[in-house]
Order: C-alpha cells, then sequence, then structure tokens
C-alpha cells in the first residue's frame, strides 16, 4: 500500500480534532520543515521512527546498462534512511 499525502492528510483528519483544511496546513508544514532540513544538510531524527540524512557521494565511473558504454556519474548528494530500533522491531514483528 502506498500512503499518498492526500491519504496522510484524510488520516490527521479523521484522528484530531481539526478541520480538513487544519489537517493539511499541519501536513504540508511537517514536509516543509523536513524538506528544509534535509535540503540544507541537516539531519532530520524522528525519535521512535528513524533518521534521514544527507550524504555526498563523489563522482565515479559508471556504464549505460543498454549500451555499454562507460560514463562518469557526477557527485551528487542523496537521502538515506535509518529506521529506529522500536520501528525495525515493529516491522519485524516483535511489539515491545
Amino acid at each position: 500500500m502506498t500512503l499518498t499525502k492526500a491519504d496522510l492528510v484524510q488520516k490527521v483528519y479523521q484522528n484530531h480534532n481539526l478541520t480538513k483544511a487544519q489537517a493539511t496546513e499541519a501536513v504540508e508544514v511537517f514536509l516543509r520543515i523536513a524538506k528544509d532540513c534535509l535540503e540544507n544538510g541537516e539531519d532530520l531524527l524522528l525519535s521512535g521512527f528513524g533518521k534521514f540524512n544527507v550524504k555526498n557521494k563523489n563522482a565515479r565511473r559508471g556504464r549505460n546498462p543498454q549500451t555499454g558504454k562507460e560514463l562518469i556519474l557526477s557527485a551528487r548528494r542523496v537521502v538515506t534512511f535509518k529506521p529506529s530500533g522500536i520501528l525495525r522491531d515493529r516491522i519485524n514483528g516483535q511489539q515491545i
């Protein structure tokens, strides 16, 4: 199952005493804060959920799998996620 932003807004709306507009704004504000944090290269730690962080990748040699032609992949930044121990245990069916 994929959880879209609209699904997330609907769940916030249903589970809290908020209007649909307030739920939408709450989700938008959280996502804006998260994006700003990651764009600035800061880690985003959500206790009990996990940690998002930005890693720098150096330029490297690569290959186009369709043609086999070698090319250089430019340096870039990527976002990684490491789940918390609590989330990892719940995913694996171990209730805490």
